[in-house]
C-alpha cells in the first residue's frame, strides 16, 4: 500500500510564523512539509490535540493543522514554552476548521 500524498495550503499566519524564524528554522520546517506532501509522515513528528486538530513538531516551533480528504492545512505557528499547547492555538484550529469543512 502507497502513501497517501496531500497538497498542503499554509494559511496567512502559519506562513507569517514561518517567515519570521531563521532560515535554518524554515528549512527544517519546510523538509517536513515536502516529508508530508510526499504522503512520507514516519520521517516528521506530529501530535493528536484535538478532534481532527494537530500539530506538526519541529524543534521548539508547533504549527497546528488539519487534514480534510488530501488538502492538509497548516493554521498558525507558535513557539512551544511549557508542556501544554496554549488552548487559544487549539481553539482557533477548531475555528479555522469549521470554516473550511
Amino acid at each position: 500500500m502507497g502513501f497517501v500524498r496531500f497538497k498542503v495550503l499554509i494559511l496567512q499566519a502559519a506562513q507569517q510564523y514561518i517567515d519570521s524564524l531563521a532560515k535554518s528554522e524554515q528549512g527544517a520546517i519546510q523538509a517536513d512539509i515536502n516529508a508530508i506532501e510526499r504522503g512520507n509522515f514516519d520521517s516528521v513528528y506530529t501530535k493528536t490535540l484535538k478532534g481532527k486538530i494537530r500539530e506538526l513538531i519541529v524543534g521548539n516551533h508547533r504549527i497546528s493543522y488539519f487534514t480534510i480528504g488530501t488538502m492538509l492545512y497548516l493554521v498558525r505557528g507558535f513557539r512551544k514554552k511549557s508542556a501544554k499547547t496554549p488552548k487559544v492555538e487549539i481553539e482557533y484550529a477548531e475555528h479555522v476548521y469549521k470554516l473550511m469543512k
